[in-house]
């Protein structure tokens, strides 16, 4: 089976060396990705097109599987299935089309479209008046039509050389992957970040994953489990790391010592001061988020300007002009819109009254109170790991949480809330389940104070959502805790009168 593949025009404006650099670098990527599938396809091709050429894509399911595998490569725009054939005269090049279409064009209305390059005697439109006409009087077909017809007869002449295009196929765009520098994209699993990963990916960037772990192993799986796809799917020609850093002590830190409405600014501030030391160490020029201008409270540009200026780095924010339902609708596209549903955003870390317009000077001063030893040791904990090696920790054999939703005297609730939710909306319960024991114990607290607790006792986790305690749990699970489960209680909770 015969692909040409025609690369992204962004591509054809660069510099002649640029431009073949560009290329080698495409034909790499297309070897190292349908390697796996078959060794022997040829990949050939210099300048504005690649002919590739593989035995795998003869039946209809490895055809399928090709184009799947070429629609994903960055700096690839189309993807042809074709026949290549020596040039023949036009008689010859209608008997061959008539060969291809004959049976498609029945009942149908269709174009021809020739393209051509180097020289010859006829011109492209020649072409087209002259296998149009021996179509329409040599076939069933509805007649031509030059608009929105139902087939396209596709043809490329290319010197001496006939391609009869039989499908073709969107590819992804962009720039090959090895163009360009590193990136170190800061995902959390949510919409934004993948989507934003994705777009780096896209342009041509290597991507490397940094994990923020605020919720736990079950957190940390599910978003490696984001990444492994994104890497598996758009980017698979290349190694990537994926870096998880222990940010729990660093979030309590926050919570104790910070003013309630500068945590989510200067959360983000730790975060890329994280991240920053991290590219360094990796020599990655540039920190991308799924930041989007106004989205969120911390999102103003008077707070990205606070945010960013504790970067050395560069940061690049591809969503920052995108609403909502865009990035949803990319990530829809993307395949990673289920991933994302059922990633939590981190419900527990809530500022009340958010500043809108943070103070440089303000947020330093209140800086001044954290102890940056707690960060200086989340960077010497981080986690290093190849996207390769991710795999194995979804071999492990998994954590139930269980799930309870009734009360009873031998169990103590854990109401793991942070204390400024838990004075907005207090635990209520019924008065059968009022003699049970209730112990606040806020998450970023709770490893620590879990420890203490009576081993005899049965301890259910409770949160507004239980996305939260299930995390927690999980942990604790995982840490050898058996005597821990999540409490789900649909009209627990009773708003402060």
């Amino acid at each position: 089976m015969l692909f040409l593949i025609k690369i992204f025009p962004e591509i054809c404006i660069k510099s002649r060396p640029v431009r073949k650099r560009f290329i080698r670098q495409l034909r790499k990527n297309i070897r190292a990705v349908i390697r796996p599938l078959d060794s022997a396809a040829t990949v050939i091709g210099e300048w504005d097109i690649i002919e590739f050429r593989t035995d795998v894509g003869e039946t209809a399911s490895g055809r399928a599987l090709m184009v799947e595998q070429l629609t994903r490569i960055p700096g690839i725009a189309l993807v042809q299935e074709v026949e290549k054939f020596p040039l023949p005269d036009m008689d010859g090049v209608l008997a061959l089309c008539l060969r291809t279409f004959a049976a498609k064009l029945a009942g149908k209305t269709f174009a021809v479209r020739c393209k051509r390059s180097g020289r010859h005697t006829f011109r492209s439109v020649d072409v087209e008046k002259y296998v149009g006409g021996g179509l329409n009087q040599q076939t069933e077909a509805a007649g031509v039509k030059l608009v929105n017809p139902d087939v396209t007869v596709s043809l490329e002449i290319r010197q001496d050389q006939l391609f009869i295009v039989s499908e073709q196929h969107q590819g992804l765009g962009g720039f090959p992957l090895g163009c360009q520098d590193s990136v170190l994209s800061l995902i959390s699993g949510g919409f934004d970040s993948s989507v934003s990963s994705y777009l780096c990916i896209k342009r041509g960037l290597q991507t490397h994953y940094c994990f923020f772990n605020l919720g736990g192993k079950a957190h940390e799986l599910a978003v490696k489990e984001v990444a492994l796809f994104l890497w598996m799917k758009y980017h698979s020609s290349h190694r990537v790391k994926f870096i998880s850093v222990p940010f729990e002590p660093v979030v309590a830190e926050i919570l104790k010592r910070i003013d309630n409405a500068q945590m989510g600014v200067i959360l983000k501030r730790m975060m890329l001061r994280v991240a920053d030391k991290i590219a360094e160490q990796m020599h990655i020029n540039a920190l991308v988020t799924g930041e989007s201008v106004a989205q969120v409270s911390s999102q103003t540009l008077p707070n990205l300007a606070v945010i960013d200026a504790v970067a050395e780095t560069l940061v690049l924010r591809p969503l920052c002009t995108v609403n909502k339902q865009q990035i949803i609708d990319i990530a829809r596209d993307i395949g990673t819109e289920e991933f994302s549903r059922n990633i939590p955003e981190y419900c527990a870390v809530i500022s009340r009254n958010p500043t809108t317009r943070a103070k440089l000077e303000r947020v330093e001063r209140v800086e001044t109170r954290f102890d940056f030893s707690v960060l200086d040791e989340a960077v010497k904990n981080a986690r290093h790991q190849l996207i390769t090696e991710l795999a194995e920790d979804f071999e492990r054999e998994s954590v139930d949480v269980e799930i309870v939703s009734q009360i009873d005297q031998e169990h103590t609730i854990i109401d793991i809330r942070h204390p400024a939710e838990l004075e907005a909306r207090p635990l209520v319960l019924s008065q059968s389940e009022a003699s049970a024991e209730v112990l606040n114990i806020p998450f970023y607290q709770l490893r620590t104070s879990f420890t203490t607790l009576d081993k005899r006792k049965r301890f259910l986790l409770f949160c507004d959502r239980g996305m939260m305690s299930r995390l927690h749990a999980a942990h604790l699970l995982d840490e050898g805790f058996a005597n821990v489960a999540v409490l789900e209680l649909s009209a627990a909770i009773a708003s402060k009168q």
